[in-house]
């Protein structure tokens, strides 16, 4: 088989360029990833509010003492603010996902103009099938993290206790882990790469999840060498253009930290500003992110395309022996 790549590419960026409602989608299917960054520098101590602080206005004593007296509420009510938001970041990730194969697809048919609310009314019913196959990868990864992470916390806590077998065992499971993760990582590659096949055959087929699983797995094996090569190139395209969005953080974050570091903690002008150039720079890094993720997205959708419906213009060729 021979596949053409760079008509693939190239269209792409051609699609996606003209139609530039493709970003948006791309802005939401973009929600799903980095939602770790805002878990940390939630806790408090019990103590937190006791003994000698900074000298903090009433106001804001007040409202710290509030929350100390209603902690429970307070914590109940995060939970379902967190729930929500992980909730409504799935929805649109998803729809936007949808969103930008049903885009490509009918931008590569000839649709002259893409209407986002046609465009997004169009994605909801997929929702739950494509939503279904993230947690057919999510749940028995987690299942095996939890096991392992459950096992080397084990351990620790006999082995805290002076228990020399559980030493043992603790120093066992290291290489365990490491082996597993080594392993975990050509296996999700594979997986992920099955996942991008059948969330494809969802949305430009209309099937069923588990017959869409079963021709996602067809198309990747079928198709080995030009969805690994596919693989790479976009790979290595994600991450050239991941690392220019970040270095204009650096440039403002660096120098703001040092600053900051090198007036022992006594002047906060740098944070501030450092603080008003990220919030500048923020929509720009979430604009040319949903860019990329457009082109990354449309680049796939147009790759199953072509190697399940080849074009009389796209130098595909499948087996000889259908």
């Amino acid at each position: 088989m021979s596949f053409n790549f760079g008509e693939v590419l190239s269209r792409a960026w051609q699609i996606i360029w003209k139609h530039k409602v493709l970003w948006i989608f791309g802005i939401l299917a973009g929600c799903g990833r980095g939602n770790a960054n805002f878990n940390s520098g939630s806790r408090g101590g019990d103590g937190g509010f006791n003994g000698p602080g900074p000298d903090l206005p009433p106001q804001v004593m007040q409202w710290f003492r509030t929350i100390q007296e209603n902690l429970t509420a307070f914590i109940i009510v995060g939970c379902v603010v967190i729930l929500l938001i992980w909730a409504v970041t799935i929805f649109l990730s998803t729809i936007g996902k949808v969103g930008l194969i049903r885009g490509t697809s009918q931008a590569d048919d000839g649709v002259e103009r893409l209407i986002f609310g046609q465009l997004f009314g169009e994605s909801t019913p997929y929702f739950w099938r494509v939503f279904g196959l993230s947690l057919i990868v999510a749940i028995p990864v987690l299942v095996v993290l939890a096991a392992l992470i459950a096992g080397v916390v084990a351990f620790a806590i006999s082995a805290s206790g002076g228990n020399d077998a559980a030493n043992v065992g603790l120093l066992g499971m290291i290489p365990l882990l490491i082996g597993c993760f080594c392993l975990l990582i050509p296996v999700m590659f594979v997986v992920g790469m099955i996942i991008r096949q059948a969330e494809r055959a969802i949305v430009l087929e209309g099937m069923p999840l588990l017959p869409a699983l079963s021709r996602g797995w067809e198309v990747f094996r079928k198709n080995l060498g030009p969805i690994i090569l596919m693989a790479i190139i976009l790979a290595v395209i994600g991450f050239i253009v991941g690392f220019v969005i970040a270095i204009p953080v650096i440039i403002i974050v660096l120098p703001a930290v040092i600053a900051f570091a090198a007036s022992e903690a006594q002047n906060w002008t740098p944070l501030i500003f450092m603080g008003i150039g990220l919030c500048i720079y923020i929509p720009i890094s979430l604009v040319v992110n949903g860019i990329m993720t457009a082109y990354i997205e449309s680049a796939w959708t147009l790759t199953y395309m072509r190697l399940t419906k080849p074009q009389d213009n796209a130098p595909v060729m499948l087996e000889a022996n259908a």
